[in-house]
């Protein structure tokens, strides 16, 4: 039991890294708090929705998905905040929350208030050894996760762009100095970020077998939580602190039983690492 329930935490713990990260990676390199990332994860589910009833194949309605969440996040950052960027930064916060609103208003005309069936098939089957089990959508999300992850790994530390990021998010004043342009940067950072958050919908829309209009509700307060978990701005720290939520979540109220919401558990060490540790898991002073 408790080998399974590991493997159940990490799996849940693997889709909240994947919609963490782009937050992460967005404060890290312009400082403002991205609330409509939760609306790129609904809306890469829904765009992988439609794909998968259009052509029938879950991996390319994922890779639509994907596609259609990063390009839906370079158009706002392109013409909602960078033109915002001189300003206090409580005036993107403000614009990104209002679009959050529009998208969830937007998902409901169009795509009706009703959830909608995401029974689609893998084709990876499940896997039991003795009695622990892995069902298909955990394997699933297991493997497109650590691929995800490997990718943007080799890219933050093995090529030039991903050598720029980083220098972006130490001084994007500075690295513009040497030349590098600021702007293209931010913008890859966007799009990387946003098609991880396409992944996270379609996965979580499989998962749980239903799309609906408000689901990126609650994972735009979930993934804020985790990423001051881990350290705002630190892409290690939010992994880590994904997993340790996914873990928590499941052993606090799936095997303890402790009466407490599901959902409350990312929050309740947020405060605690904010009393305790301010600057998070992995986190400078």
């Amino acid at each position: 039991m408790l080998i399974q329930q590991l493997a159940n935490g990490i799996a849940i713990g693997s889709v909240y890294a994947l919609i963490s990260l782009g937050l992460t990676m967005v404060y890290g390199i312009l400082r403002i708090l991205h609330v409509a990332h939760a609306g790129i994860y609904a809306l890469g589910a829904y765009i992988g929705w439609f794909s998968f009833r259009l052509l029938g194949d879950f991996w390319l309605s994922l890779v639509i998905g994907m596609a259609g969440a990063a390009i839906a996040g370079y158009l706002v950052e392109r013409f909602l905040y960078s033109p915002l960027l001189h300003l206090p930064r409580i005036a993107p916060l403000i614009v990104s929350i209002g679009l959050f609103i529009t998208m969830e208003e937007a998902f409901r005309i169009v795509a009706g208030p009703h959830t909608l069936t995401y029974n689609a098939s893998i084709g990876l089957g499940n896997l039991s050894i003795g009695s622990f089990h892995l069902t298909e959508t955990q394997i699933l999300i297991l493997l497109v996760t650590f691929v995800i992850l490997i990718i943007l790994w080799t890219i933050l530390t093995r090529t030039r762009i991903g050598l720029a990021m980083r220098a972006c998010a130490m001084d994007a004043e500075t690295t513009s100095s040497f030349g590098v342009n600021v702007s293209g940067i931010i913008a890859v950072n966007f799009l990387i970020g946003s098609a991880m958050a396409g992944a996270a919908g379609v996965l979580i829309g499989v998962y749980d077998n239903q799309v609906w209009p408000t689901m990126g509700s609650l994972p735009a307060y979930k993934a804020l939580a985790i990423v001051v978990l881990g350290g705002l701005g630190n892409i290690p720290g939010t992994v880590l602190a994904a997993i340790v939520v996914g873990l928590a979540e499941t052993f606090l109220i799936g095997v303890l039983a402790i009466p407490f919401p599901r959902d409350a558990v990312a929050f309740i060490a947020m405060i605690l690492v904010l009393m305790f540790r301010p600057y998070g898991l992995l986190g400078k002073a």
